[in-house]
């Protein structure tokens, strides 16, 4: 009984993590921490070699399972399982219900994205050291890629398979990152809509699966959500180690780039707010209110998070 509680609570805690990462501007990784699994978390990414998967590879192929097991223990699968079917939970319900306020509220809903992002960059600002000219290479650098990816060269970017793997894998690795949203990476890249109604429309078409209804909805999205968690789980052992190591290496430059992405992605919302309203003829002006009070909700949520996580050590 006492173990199955402690999948229970991991199972939860990765729906938290999960409903922060869907949402731009908040970090599963910040919840991590908030829910004392961030050590944890990351010890277990970080285990997860070419020689200890190359073991657990042989150990299938093999009579002999023994080593294989023991490689298993060794990357804290079980831990990892019931943590990341939390957050798979948490992804798909709230992308899901992002899908539809976009679709019916989409001034508001990008009103909150632009609120959560700001009230995020604000936060790690205080983090950020530009006291020597490669920081502020690093910080300029950041701020212009995010800022052209969140305009018109988003546009330029198909929705291609291997599009979705990169935009995974460059979503799931923020995973690790306190204060990094993932959701806000794919909006720099262009996917955050896509993915949304992919994930909408796959959700549904297990629906209609299940009641019989035919598996067109499945057979449809299917690949493009697999191709977003392939290359998720080649993010977390490839992309996340990346930035650990730089963060090691080089933390103030790294983290001037990072905070600067966060900046440059405030373009995002806006740009695609006056799409929005290019569409349905309504004017910024009429628009306004309802963006900007959405954004003080956003600020807010942000805002509440880092006062629970500010006695937190990074």
């Amino acid at each position: 009984m006492a173990e199955l509680r402690e999948w229970a609570t991991l199972y939860l805690k990765g729906v938290a993590m999960g409903s922060a990462d869907a949402v731009p501007g908040v970090s599963g990784g910040t919840i991590a921490l908030i829910v004392g699994v961030y050590e944890r978390l990351v010890a277990a990414i970080t285990a997860a070699t070419p020689s200890r998967l190359r073991r657990i590879l042989a150990g299938v192929r093999s009579a002999d399972r023994a080593d294989a097991l023991t490689a298993v223990r060794e990357l804290d699968a079980g831990f990892l399982l019931a943590l990341g079917a939390g957050i798979a939970t948490a992804v798909v319900a709230v992308l899901s219900g992002v899908d539809y306020l976009l679709a019916t509220r989409p001034v508001a809903t990008y009103g909150f994205f632009f609120g959560l992002i700001a009230a995020s960059a604000a936060v790690l600002l205080a983090d950020v050291d530009l006291s020597t000219p490669r920081r502020k290479a690093a910080a300029f650098g950041g701020f212009a890629a995010a800022f052209l990816a969140s305009g018109y060269a988003s546009a330029a970017v198909a929705s291609s398979l291997p599009v979705v793997a990169v935009a995974g894998a460059v979503a799931v690795s923020a995973m690790i990152l306190p204060g990094i949203s993932g959701s806000l990476l794919l909006i720099v890249l262009g996917q955050y809509d896509y993915m949304a109604g992919t994930v909408g429309r796959f959700v549904d078409g297990v629906v209609a699966l299940a009641l019989g209804r035919g598996a067109g909805g499945v057979v449809e999205t299917a690949p493009v959500v697999a191709a977003f968690c392939a290359g998720g789980v080649v993010g977390l052992v490839t992309i996340a180690h990346a930035v650990r190591y730089a963060l090691s290496r080089a933390r103030a430059a790294t983290m001037a780039f990072l905070v600067s992405l966060v900046v440059g992605a405030l373009r995002a919302p806006l740009v695609e707010t006056t799409g929005t309203l290019v569409e349905t003829g309504e004017s910024w002006r009429a628009a306004a209110p309802r963006f900007a009070l959405a954004a003080l909700v956003g600020a807010g949520v942000v805002l509440a998070l880092n006062r629970y996580s500010a006695a937190i050590e990074y």
